[in-house]
C-alpha cells in the first residue's frame, strides 16, 4: 500500500510517496481500495501552505473505489460496494485508506468510478453554488469566472439546464470555444478585455444579480462592478491569490452588495445534504450514456490538425480500441467524449480536437 504525504509545504517537490500499513477500520470507518483519485485546485493550497495543515499530512480530498473492510458499527455499507467521497480527512492520494462513512456515497453500478471521482468535489461545489449559496432563477443572467476549468465545465451545463443566461470568463482565446461548448452564452477573455465593461454592455447597463468567482484576487473588484444593486458576490476560490482585506464602505456599501465566502462543508455537512446532491447528479442522463451510443464527427471538419493515415497509425493501440474510423468520419464512444479523463495524452488530444470540431450527431452502432 502506498500514499502521497507531505512533511513540509512548498512546490510539487514536497510530495513524497510512502509505503503505508493500515490499521483495522474504526467502528464508523471503512477500508477503501482506490480506483480513481480526483485532482483539485485546493490540493495546491494544502501543499503550498495557503491552507495550513498539521504536518506531516496526507493530501487529496476526493476519490472513488471499492470497500474492502467495514467497521463494527457500519450498517449502510458493505464489502464490495462502489463508493466515492469528497472532504476531510485528507489522504485521497493513496492506494488504500480508512475513511469515515459520514461523507461516503454509493456509486450506481452503471457509473464508472473514474467519472464518480471527477464529479464529487466539482459537482458538489456546483450544487451548493447554484442551489444553496445563491439559488438562481430561470431567465437570470449570471457570471462565472474560469468557465473552461473543472468546476466551470459542470457549472455551465448545470446553470443552462436551470434556464440561466451565462456569461463566462477565461484566460486565453483558446478556451473560448471550449467554454461555449459547455453552455456559456457569452465568453470573455479577461486578459484581453475589461470583463466588467463587457458585462455591462451585455446586460444593457443593468448589471448582474450574482457573480461566482473562483479566481480571487485578480477579478474581485471588477466583479463588484458587474453587480446590480443588492447583488451578491460569491467568492469561493483563490486561483490568482487570496483576497486582500475588503474596504466595505468603498466596495460594498455604495450598492448595498452582499459578499459571501462559502465552502463545501458548510452546505454538505450531513448525510441528508449529501444525498440530496447525489440523487440529482446520479439520476442525470448526462453521465449515463448507453454503452453503444457514439458521436459521429467529420474528420475533414477538424481544423489545425493533419488527419491522414500516417497520423492515425502513429496513435497508440489504446486509442484505436476506443474509436472506430469509417472513411472520413470518426465514431467516438459517448462516455469517452463526455469524460476524457485518465486516458493518456492521445485521448486528451482527441478530446481537444472534438472541442474544436463539428459533432454531426449522436448515433448508435
Amino acid at each position: 500500500m502506498k500514499a502521497v504525504q507531505i512533511s513540509k509545504t512548498g512546490g510539487p517537490e514536497v510530495l513524497e510517496i510512502k509505503e503505508i500499513t493500515l490499521d483495522k477500520p474504526g467502528a464508523d470507518e471503512v477500508t477503501i481500495e482506490h480506483k480513481a483519485i480526483g485532482l483539485n485546485y485546493i490540493d495546491t493550497y494544502h501543499r503550498s501552505g495557503l491552507y495550513p495543515l498539521k504536518l506531516p499530512s496526507g493530501i487529496g480530498v476526493e476519490a472513488a473505489g471499492i470497500i474492502k473492510e467495514i467497521g463494527s458499527d457500519v450498517k449502510e455499507f458493505s464489502v464490495g460496494d462502489k463508493i466515492s467521497y469528497s472532504g476531510a480527512p485528507l489522504g485521497a492520494y493513496s492506494t488504500h485508506r480508512n475513511y469515515p462513512t459520514k461523507n461516503l456515497v454509493k456509486v450506481p453500478n452503471n457509473i464508472d468510478l473514474e467519472i464518480a471521482a471527477t464529479l464529487m468535489t466539482k459537482g458538489l461545489t456546483t450544487f451548493y453554488l447554484l442551489h444553496k449559496t445563491y439559488p438562481v432563477k430561470t431567465g437570470q443572467t449570471i457570471l462565472f469566472h474560469a468557465a473552461a476549468g473543472g468546476v466551470g465545465q459542470i457549472f455551465g451545463q448545470w446553470a443552462k439546464s436551470l434556464g440561466c443566461k451565462i456569461i463566462g470568463t477565461v484566460g486565453s482565446d483558446e478556451k473560448i470555444d471550449k467554454a461555449k461548448s459547455y453552455g456559456y452564452d457569452h465568453v470573455i477573455n479577461y486578459n484581453k478585455e475589461n470583463f466588467s465593461d463587457k458585462v455591462l454592455e451585455i446586460t444593457n447597463g443593468k448589471g448582474l444579480p450574482v457573480v461566482y468567482d473562483g479566481v480571487g484576487k485578480n477579478t474581485f473588484e471588477d466583479s463588484l462592478k458587474c453587480l446590480t444593486t443588492r447583488g451578491m458576490m460569491v467568492s469561493f476560490g483563490n486561483a490568482s491569490g487570496a483576497l486582500s482585506p475588503i474596504d466595505v464602505p468603498k466596495l460594498l456599501q455604495p450598492k448595498g452588495l452582499y459578499f459571501v465566502r462559502p465552502s463545501m462543508q458548510q452546505y454538505l455537512n450531513t448525510v441528508e445534504e449529501i444525498k440530496q446532491w447525489t440523487d440529482i447528479v446520479y439520476d442525470s442522463k448526462v453521465i449515463e450514456p448507453k454503452d453503444k451510443e457514439f458521436i459521429r464527427i467529420a474528420i475533414d471538419l477538424m481544423p489545425d490538425e493533419p488527419w491522414d493515415d500516417d497520423t492515425w497509425d502513429k496513435w497508440t493501440s489504446a486509442i484505436k480500441e476506443k474509436t472506430n474510423r469509417k472513411g472520413k468520419e470518426l465514431f467516438l464512444p459517448l462516455r469517452e467524449a463526455f469524460t476524457g479523463v485518465s486516458q493518456g495524452p492521445e485521448m486528451k488530444k482527441l478530446i481537444q480536437l472534438i472541442g474544436r470540431s463539428k459533432i454531426i450527431e449522436r448515433v448508435k452502432l
